[in-house]
């Protein structure tokens, strides 16, 4: 799944060829993705400029002038510009034309992402009750330590809870307790205020690296220009179940963690 860094790359790959442009068309030639696209967004956003690109936690906010496309990437979906009469492949859902010749095209084999529309996008469902993000200055560990307290959950289903920090999914969560070294099984509430401190400290390092190498290309992911990202070549922990640890040379093990794989060293992480 396309964490934050993936959905930021595109957000940074497709926003200086959006805004300022006018919307022509929208085209939908598939509406059941996990909320089925609104039957009036083609006549709500055709016509209107766009404003600005942002982003809250995974999702993308493509501000018009009179309110807002919701963009979820889901598990293995994708944004990027295309010329507008680029012949459309598979499971090649959705097209944005825009007034320039290009169009904002999105892919989706899975059909789990969404494109959602809202006058108010920060008051809707699906992001009133997020928590804030990781490399905002209202996220550290004493947030952290506070939340945790009395917690018997452990700490990586934690840290990944988006009431708790946004955008921390599986791989930058797995990463950040190695380099922390915080085993991801440690119950939240056991974990002091200096680890958390330190957990911080390495969520905002990794991600904001991370970011800046691209994201990580998984599978299906690729950045809003089309490039993958190159983080995935630097990955400590994350997919590496069973082989040495970069860091002591033990072998890294794998278990299940809320349902996620989750990969640690036994002798780096306590």
């Amino acid at each position: 799944m396309p964490e934050l860094p993936e959905v930021e790359t595109t957000r940074r790959g497709i926003a200086p060829h959006l805004v300022g442009q006018r919307v022509s068309q929208v085209v939908v030639r598939e509406r059941r993705l996990r909320w089925p696209i609104p039957d009036a967004l083609d006549v709500r956003l055709s016509g209107q400029r766009i404003e600005a690109v942002e982003r809250r936690a995974k999702y993308l906010l493509i501000k018009a002038e009179v309110g807002t496309l919701i963009a979820h990437l889901g598990m293995s979906g994708s944004l990027r510009l295309v010329p507008a009469d680029l012949p459309v492949g598979k499971h090649e859902h959705v097209d944005f034309v825009l007034e320039s010749g290009m169009a904002l095209r999105y892919t989706d084999p899975r059909r789990f992402g969404a494109l959602l529309w809202s006058a108010d996008p920060l008051s809707h469902v699906l992001l009133a009750s997020l928590g804030p993000e990781p490399l905002s200055d209202d996220f550290d560990g004493e947030r952290l330590y506070q939340l945790s307290r009395g917690r018997s959950m452990a700490v990586k289903p934690f840290i990944m809870d988006n009431a708790v920090v946004v955008g921390v999914g599986n791989i930058y969560a797995s990463e950040a307790l190695f380099a922390a070294g915080i085993d991801p099984r440690r119950a939240a509430g056991a974990v002091s205020r200096a680890r958390y401190m330190k957990l911080a400290v390495e969520i905002k390092r990794i991600l904001a690296y991370a970011i800046e190498r691209g994201g990580t290309t998984l599978r299906d992911f690729v950045g809003g220009d089309g490039k993958p990202g190159y983080f995935q070549q630097e990955l400590f922990v994350y997919g590496r179940g069973g082989d040495l640890c970069k860091r002591c040379g033990s072998t890294l093990r794998e278990i299940r963690l809320g349902q996620r794989a989750s990969v640690y060293c036994g002798r780096c992480q306590r």
